[in-house]
């Protein structure tokens, strides 16, 4: 749609609407979306669907992410699709994290063969958003239990990048009590997780307010922090070449290009 106004009277309207990602999110998760509207400029819109078929309750463990990807999702596929989105963003970290770099690859390769779209994980964001900013070495810290956390550092190292230091919580939580958690969680758990030889900090999880601690512990750390949210959005806009100049709660990785 190109910029278009109507003029009803005196008063002109310009359309502003112009740009459609589409997002999937576990049934669970409330918080990708708020994270991801903070972080989207004028034009951009985040459309999302919700995949679930899994107890809420329960600790969130490395089976359950791979069975969590595994399961179909053409309904919630042909919905964004029906919502003319150009892009599909799939936002669970852990679900691809679990099973290594290929299957990311190739679980992006299905979602873009089954819609014609392309698409973006968040566990290959995170890794592109480390990459772009250049950096060879990061802290890594999540909420994860520690199996799946170990298979994430062990994802991001496969990638090239080195994990000089990973922190969780002392004990495990479930998909609701990560959900409950807060920014002031994630900054204290940032701040833990640093190290001197580390040059970004990555907080990994998309249900985890992790967005709104960045510019506190960038502030306090003097390094760039990196969350699966705004590494998902980052991407997702650099996909679309959409201008990021006007994004200040994502903090340096948001300038890192411009």
């Amino acid at each position: 749609m190109d910029n278009r106004q109507f003029k009803l009277g005196e008063c002109k309207m310009t359309d502003t609407r112009l740009r459609r990602i589409g997002m999937i999110v576990p049934s669970s998760n409330t918080n990708a979306e708020p994270d991801c509207l903070m972080l989207a400029p004028r034009g951009v819109t985040v459309h999302t669907t919700r995949s679930g078929g899994y107890d809420v309750e329960s600790i969130p463990g490395s089976e359950e992410m791979r069975r969590f990807a595994r399961q179909s999702l053409d309904q919630q596929l042909q919905l964004l699709v029906d919502g003319r989105v150009e892009l599909i963003a799939y936002a669970c970290t852990s679900a691809t994290l679990a099973d290594g770099p290929e299957f990311d690859q190739a679980f992006c390769d299905k979602i873009a063969a089954k819609t014609g779209l392309p698409a973006v994980t968040t566990a290959g964001a995170l890794v592109e958003a480390i990459h772009d900013i250049g950096v060879k070495k990061v802290a890594f810290t999540s909420p994860y239990v520690p199996r799946l956390a170990t298979e994430a550092v062990d994802f991001i190292e496969q990638c090239g990048i080195g994990v000089v230091n990973q922190v969780g919580f002392e004990r495990e939580l479930s998909s609701l009590e990560q959900n409950a958690l807060t920014p002031q969680d994630a900054y204290r758990m940032g701040v833990k997780a640093d190290h001197p030889e580390a040059e970004v900090l990555v907080i990994s999880c998309t249900d985890y307010r992790a967005v709104e601690a960045i510019p506190a512990l960038e502030q306090a750390l003097q390094k760039p922090v990196v969350t699966s949210n705004s590494a998902l959005m980052y991407v997702c806009l650099k996909r679309l070449g959409v201008g990021m100049d006007e994004i200040k709660a994502g903090g340096f990785l948001f300038t890192v290009r411009n």
